[in-house]
Order: structure tokens, then C-alpha cells, then sequence
């Protein structure tokens, strides 16, 4: 079957440098003699017309030119068609392209992406909301919050506000519960993790994979906060959390395939990286195999 290819660009993702990435999307296809079209992405989520698009016009891929929550919002529309899905980052993160070997190289992407290996990763729901890599609740959510309201994107202004946002962070109380496992703690931040990282090579989840049926939850607690900080910055760039729900310097880590999050001050919440209304008790459950990804 001919392959046709259907590109949807986020014109606001990232920092975009060098030649326009449509000019590169077009010779790459040109070269290839593959046909193809450009859309842009939805500003507002709503994706109804790109199911109607995918099935009218027979494309066979679709390929996301954006962040992990242009991918997680264009995922969660069309799981149901079982389209494999290509990544061309251009967000701040990128945590999903990177957990998957995925360049950053536009021209690398693209490499990736004609070569058609299509493998099927997990995803998860959280309160029934798809999340394709990573969601969380407390300082990272308040970041990804003042994040969403800024005009200029980018990795150095999400670094930014995330030190800003440090001078007034702050815990919240959280019961987690598992069927393993069970805590009850005044936290930073709970993450919930399908991919390793929260992006730019910064490892939040070292064991986690896209394809293991697992979710990975990291709860960093109440501490000397100085001390705290340099070791979870440590532990969170070189991936050497500990395992297995065994504490240290405030970090908690465990592997489950659903959760139970009570959040009784409301603390903030993303999905993703983007911000979210909250909830006071948050549901979670992975999908195993929820949709096949073009990866190396």
C-alpha cells in the first residue's frame, strides 16, 4: 500500500531556528515520492476533523510537529484508527521523542519516520484524561501552569520560571495508594511517568519504559529543602533514583499499573505539560499498547 502522509505543524511550539520545517517536510517528501499534505495543528484541542480527515482521504501516518501535549492532544483523538503516529520535536521538553530515540534533527526525524518502524508504546489515563508520557501534581504543575501563559516558549524560559517558581515552592499533603503500596506524605511534587524523563535529557523515571505495562511514580517529600533540591537535580539529570518504593533524601519511587492520588488542598495539575484544572482525587490506569509510534 502506498504510503500518504499527513504532517500537522504546531506554528507556536519551541523556539524554531533555521530553514521552515514545512521546506524540509516538502523535499524530504518530494525526494521520497511519497505524497503528502501540511496542516497545522489545533490551537483549541479539538481534533474531530482530523478523524474525518485521516478516514476520508486515506492517509496511512500521521506525523506531530510539536510538543508532548500537541502529540498527547492528537493521540488521544484518533487511538481508535490504529495509525502509526511520527514525531518531529518541536517542543520545549520533548520528553516523549527522547525517551523514544527520536532527534531532534528535523532531517534525523524525518529519517525516522520513512523507514516506518511503527512499535506500539503505552499511555496511560488520569480522572479518564489521556496522557501519552507524563502528568503531575504540585511545583512541576504550577510551573507548566505559568508556562501555558507565556508568549515566548522555549527550554530557557521553562528554566526560567521554574526558578522562580522555587523561591515560593511549597508541600501538599497526598495519600498514594496501589495495589502495592500505600503513603501517606507531605510532597513537592507526585509524578506519574510513561516515559523516563520530563525532557531535555532530564531523567525523572529511570526504569521506565514506553512498552512495559507499567507506570513509574516518584513522589519527592518534605525535606531539608537546599539539600533536597541539589539531590533531587542530581538524581533527575543522570537517572539514579532509587527503586522499588525505598526511600532516600525524600524520594519515593515505585512501578504500578493503577493509582489512587488524594490531593485535598488541590494542589495544581498537568498533563503533559500542560496545565490542567485539578482534581481533590485523581484516578489512574495505564493503557498498554494504546497506539503505534514510528521509532529508530
Amino acid at each position: 500500500m502506498q504510503r500518504r502522509l499527513l504532517f500537522l505543524l504546531n506554528p507556536h511550539a519551541g523556539v524554531q531556528t533555521g530553514k521552515p520545517l514545512s521546506e524540509i517536510i516538502q523535499q524530504k517528501c518530494h525526494s521520497e515520492r511519497v505524497a503528502f499534505e501540511i496542516c497545522n495543528s489545533s490551537a483549541d484541542g479539538n481534533y474531530e476533523w482530523l478523524r474525518k480527515k485521516i478516514v476520508q482521504e486515506h492517509f496511512t501516518d500521521v506525523v506531530i510537529a510539536g510538543g508532548d501535549g500537541t502529540i498527547s492532544a492528537i493521540a488521544s483523538s484518533i487511538l481508535d484508527l490504529n495509525i502509526p503516529i511520527g514525531i518531529i520535536p518541536r517542543g520545549s521538553g520533548n520528553g516523549l521523542a527522547l525517551a523514544a530515540g527520536i532527534s531532534k534533527n528535523p532531517y534525523n526525524a524525518l529519517d525516522v519516520i520513512f523507514k516506518g518502524n511503527a512499535s506500539f508504546v503505552d499511555a496511560f489515563t488520569i480522572n479518564n484524561q489521556f496522557s501519552c508520557m507524563l502528568s503531575g501534581i504540585g511545583f512541576d504543575a504550577q510551573v507548566a501552569h505559568d508556562f501555558d501563559k507565556q508568549h515566548k516558549r522555549g527550554f530557557w524560559k521553562y528554566t526560567q520560571l521554574t526558578v522562580k517558581n522555587l523561591f515560593g515552592v511549597k508541600t501538599y499533603p497526598f495519600k498514594i495508594s496501589s495495589p502495592a503500596n500505600n503513603l501517606e506524605a507531605e510532597a513537592y511534587f507526585v509524578s506519574v511517568a510513561n516515559s523516563n524523563q520530563f525532557g531535555n535529557h532530564f531523567t525523572i523515571a529511570p526504569k521506565a519504559s514506553l512498552h512495559d505495562g507499567l507506570l513509574d511514580v516518584v513522589v519527592v517529600e518534605k525535606a531539608n529543602f537546599i539539600l533536597l533540591l541539589l539531590r533531587v537535580i542530581w538524581h533527575i539529570r543522570f537517572g539514579t533514583f532509587t527503586q522499588n518504593f525505598k526511600k532516600r533524601f525524600g524520594i519515593t519511587y515505585f512501578q504500578t499499573d493503577v493509582l489512587r492520588i488524594e490531593n485535598p488542598m488541590n494542589a495544581p495539575f498537568h498533563i503533559d505539560g500542560d496545565g490542567k484544572k485539578t482534581a481533590a482525587l485523581f484516578n489512574v490506569k495505564v493503557i498498554p499498547s494504546a497506539y503505534r509510534l514510528l521509532m529508530p
